[in-house]
C-alpha cells in the first residue's frame, strides 16, 4: 500500500514539473513572439494567432495567470518532495531533498522550457493559447483579485498601470533597423528602396537638385536658330526660359509644343515661344524630398525651380530626380558620370569640382562627408577655409586629395585617391 502511495507521489510530482514548465514556457513564448508578425497573421484569421492576440490585449491579466499558475505548481511540487522525503529517509534529508528538487525545476521546469519557448514561440505560444484561454476564465477570480492587490501596490509608488508608456508602434529609426534585419525575407533590392524611402524626409531638394549653372534653359534674347539648334541637342524635354539670366524666368518650354509650332511655319517668334510657354512651378531650398513628392503628386508637375529665401533661382529638381533616390539611376543619360568623374589607370580619379557629393558617394560607393557642403568644390573651400591653388593637397577621411585645376574664385578639378582606413588621419594641407 505504501508503494502505490509512493508511486502516486511521484506521479504528482512529475505532473508538477510538467505544469511548472507549461507556465514557465507559456510566459516566455507570449512575451517574446513577435508582435507584427502577430497582427499580420491574426488579420489572415489564423486562430492561434487571433487566440494570442486577444490574451496579450490584456497583459495584467494573462500575467497573472500565468504568475499564479506557475508559482501553485511550484509551491505544490515542494510539498509533494517534503511528504516523499520524509516517507523515505526522514527529516534529515529535507535539506538534501529541497537542493534536489530546486534544480530539477530550474532546469525541467525554468530554463530548458524558457529557452526552447525564446527560440520558437510561434510553436509554443499559439497551441498554449488554446489552454490558456479557458484557464483565464476558470481561474478569473483568483487572478482578479491578484491584480488589484498588484496594482494597488503600484499606485503607493506613483506608477499608474492604467497608462502603458507606448503604444508599440514603430519609429522610423526602428523601422529602418527592422528593415535592415529583414534578412532573406525581403531582397536586397527591395530593401534598399525600403530604406531610401524612409531617408527621403533627411534629403531636402537642395541635396538632389542640378545647381543652376547646370541648368539648360532658352534665353529668349538668343537667335531663333540658335534656340532651334539647342532645342534639337537638348536630352532634356521640360525647359525653362528666361530672359538675360535664369533669375528672369518667363516660364517652363515642353519641347513637344514649340514642334507643333514649327510644323506650320519655317521660324518662330519670340510671341510664339512664350505662348507655349508654361507658368513656372518654384520650390524652397530646404523642403523635404517626402513633402516635395507630394507636391508634383497634387499638383501634376513635373519640374520646379528650387528657389533661396531671397527668391533667386539656384537650381531645378523634377521628378524622376526624386524617384531616382528611391528606385536608383534608371534615366538613359550617362553623360554625368563620363563628364564629371573620370577613373585614372593608378586607381585615382579626376573628379570636377562641382560635382555633388552625393552623386559621388552614390556611383562610387564612397562616405565624403555630405553634412555640410553639397559639392566637392564646397568640401574643400569648407576644409580649407581658403581658395586653395592648384596642387594643393589634402586629406579628409579616407580620401587623399590634390587640386588638379583651380580658377575663378572655385576648384575645378580634383584628383582623389581612396586610402585604406588604417591610413585615414585628419584633414592635413600641404
Amino acid at each position: 500500500m505504501d508503494d502505490i502511495h509512493l508511486s502516486l507521489l511521484f506521479g504528482i510530482l512529475f505532473l508538477m514539473i510538467v505544469l511548472s514548465a507549461f507556465f514557465s514556457s507559456a510566459e516566455t513564448s507570449m512575451m517574446t513572439i513577435n508582435r507584427y508578425r502577430l497582427l499580420h497573421m491574426a488579420k489572415d484569421k489564423h486562430r492561434g494567432a487571433i487566440l494570442v492576440s486577444r490574451l496579450l490585449s490584456q497583459p495584467d491579466r494573462l500575467l497573472g495567470l500565468i504568475l499564479f499558475g506557475n508559482n501553485l505548481v511550484n509551491i505544490s511540487a515542494a510539498s509533494v518532495a517534503t511528504v516523499i522525503t520524509l516517507k523515505l529517509v526522514g527529516e534529515e534529508g529535507i535539506l538534501p531533498a529541497s537542493l534536489v528538487l530546486t534544480g530539477v525545476i530550474l532546469v525541467f521546469g525554468e530554463v530548458a522550457p524558457k529557452t526552447v519557448a525564446a527560440l520558437h514561440p510561434e510553436r509554443i505560444a499559439f497551441p498554449f493559447a488554446y489552454i490558456l484561454q479557458p484557464l483565464s476564465y476558470l481561474l478569473y477570480p483568483f487572478v482578479w483579485v491578484i491584480n488589484k492587490l498588484a496594482n494597488g501596490l503600484l499606485r503607493l509608488f506613483g506608477i499608474n498601470t492604467g497608462a502603458p508608456s507606448g503604444d508599440g508602434s514603430l519609429t522610423i529609426d526602428e523601422l529602418r533597423t527592422v528593415v535592415r534585419e529583414a534578412g532573406n525575407m525581403i531582397p536586397m533590392r527591395h530593401r534598399r528602396m525600403l530604406i531610401s524611402i524612409l531617408d527621403l524626409e533627411n534629403v531636402t531638394v537642395e541635396d538632389i537638385m542640378v545647381h543652376r549653372s547646370e541648368i539648360v534653359g532658352i534665353d529668349i534674347d538668343d537667335p531663333p536658330a540658335e534656340i532651334i539648334g539647342l532645342l534639337r541637342d537638348s536630352q532634356h524635354t521640360r525647359l525653362p526660359v528666361y530672359q538675360e539670366n535664369i533669375d528672369n524666368i518667363i516660364g517652363m518650354l515642353h519641347v513637344r509644343h514649340i514642334l507643333r509650332v514649327l510644323s506650320d511655319k519655317d521660324i518662330f517668334t519670340i510671341e510664339d515661344l512664350k505662348r507655349v510657354t508654361v507658368e513656372p512651378y518654384f520650390v524652397p531650398l530646404n523642403t523635404q524630398l517626402h513633402i516635395q513628392l507630394r507636391n508634383f503628386q497634387k499638383q501634376k508637375i513635373r519640374v520646379g525651380l528650387v528657389v533661396d529665401e531671397y527668391g533667386s533661382v539656384q537650381g531645378l529638381v523634377t521628378m524622376e530626380d526624386i524617384l531616382e533616390e528611391i528606385v536608383g539611376e534608371f534615366t538613359t543619360d550617362l553623360q554625368t558620370y563620363d563628364q564629371d568623374i573620370h577613373p585614372q589607370e593608378d586607381g585615382s580619379f579626376i573628379i570636377d569640382g562641382a560635382a555633388t557629393l552625393r552623386d559621388i558617394n552614390k556611383q562610387l560607393k564612397w562616405e565624403l562627408p555630405t553634412d555640410g557642403a553639397k559639392t566637392l568644390n564646397g568640401l574643400i573651400l569648407e576644409y580649407m577655409e581658403r581658395i586653395p591653388d592648384p596642387g594643393t593637397s589634402l586629406r579628409i577621411g579616407n580620401f587623399a586629395m590634390e587640386v588638379t585645376q583651380a580658377a575663378d574664385n572655385a576648384v575645378k578639378t580634383v584628383r582623389i585617391t581612396p586610402l585604406r582606413k588604417n591610413d585615414s588621419r585628419d584633414t592635413e594641407t600641404a
